[in-house]
């Protein structure tokens, strides 16, 4: 099973090489995501890390609050969208 990690407070110009960099001691990969907007292009700060579930349990509990890039980084487990409006 995997587990995709929220990771937030990301900076303007931070790369996913240096997110790869950040979350590979850890353990494997599966996919990175950063977000940006649809219109301008400009990243959102935010991205998704999709890993196995135990490397991505200790990821997170290591690299929350962590600093990348001059930025204290907010990682949790990824929730669900919510359907309520």
């Amino acid at each position: 099973m995997s587990k995709t990690i929220y990771v937030a407070n990301l900076s303007e110009t931070v790369s996913e090489e240096a997110v790869k960099t950040l979350f590979t001691p850890y353990g494997d990969i599966h996919s990175i995501k950063l977000i940006h907007d649809a219109e301008t292009g400009k990243p959102m700060g935010y991205g998704f890390i999709e890993m196995d579930d135990e490397p991505a349990i200790q990821a997170i509990h290591a690299l929350n609050g962590k600093e990348l890039e001059g930025k204290s980084l907010q990682v949790n487990q990824a929730r669900g969208r919510s359907t309520a409006r």
